[in-house]
Formats: structure tokens, C-alpha cells, sequence
């Protein structure tokens, strides 16, 4: 796993790797991102099953996967504390992991979920569809 690089300006929401991968809406704006981009291991995860789901090989997603470049970030404690004290009770899991690694990275974080684009949390939310 890469050491934890602060200068990456961009975290990635599941929905937004998904779109990169499968070539949905929104993807040409995330795919130049990849470089100096970030994803919460749960995010990772949430990807991964994804990929499961819709009939890729588990070997062949996960290389896929590793061979984006991405850097993956452990969620660790702070992480935890972070997500569990955000206050949208409607946000699951991968959601909070998501904010709580861009809050702490203090960066843009990119999305496919509408619902994102009226959160406020001192962070920029980019909607790419």
C-alpha cells in the first residue's frame, strides 16, 4: 500500500471510480483526477464488490482496481471518530469514510450522488453528472 500522500487534491466516491471504470456520465472528469487522486479503503471495497457484481472475476477487479493508481488511504480512528460525528443520519458508511478522508485531507471530493451537492461540511463537493 502507498504511504499516505497529503498533497493529493482529489477524493474519490465509489460511484465516481464505478463511472471511471464502466464508462458512465461523469467519468472524463475524474479520469484526468486519477494521478493526484485518493480513496478510502471502504470505498475501495465498495468498488470491488461492485465489480463482483456485475460478473468481474475477483482477480481480474482487483488488479483493475491496483492498476488505477489511485493511493488508498487505511480508515483509521481519526477516520472513524470523523464519520460517526458527521450529521447526516442518512449518509451509510462508505459515504462518511468518503467525507471524513477528504475532510481531514482537506480537499475536493468527487461524486455521482446528487444528494451530496447540499451537504455542508466545510469541504467542496464536486457532482461530475
Amino acid at each position: 500500500m502507498a504511504r499516505p500522500d497529503n498533497s493529493r487534491s482529489a477524493v474519490l466516491d465509489a460511484t465516481a471510480m464505478v463511472a471511471i471504470l464502466f464508462g458512465e456520465p461523469g467519468n472524463e472528469l475524474v479520469l484526468p483526477l486519477l494521478q493526484n487522486a485518493v480513496v478510502s479503503a471502504v470505498n475501495l471495497a465498495e468498488v470491488h464488490m461492485h465489480l463482483l457484481r456485475r460478473g468481474v472475476k475477483a482477480d481480474l477487479a482487483w488488479k483493475g482496481l491496483q492498476d488505477l493508481g489511485v493511493e488508498v488511504c487505511p480508515f483509521d480512528a481519526e477516520q472513524a471518530r470523523l464519520a460517526g460525528e458527521i450529521e447526516y443520519p442518512e449518509l451509510p458508511l462508505g459515504d462518511r469514510a468518503c467525507l471524513a478522508l477528504a475532510i481531514l485531507r482537506k480537499a475536493k471530493v468527487y461524486t455521482t450522488d446528487q444528494a451530496w451537492k447540499d451537504l455542508d461540511l466545510g469541504i467542496e463537493v464536486v457532482v461530475v453528472r
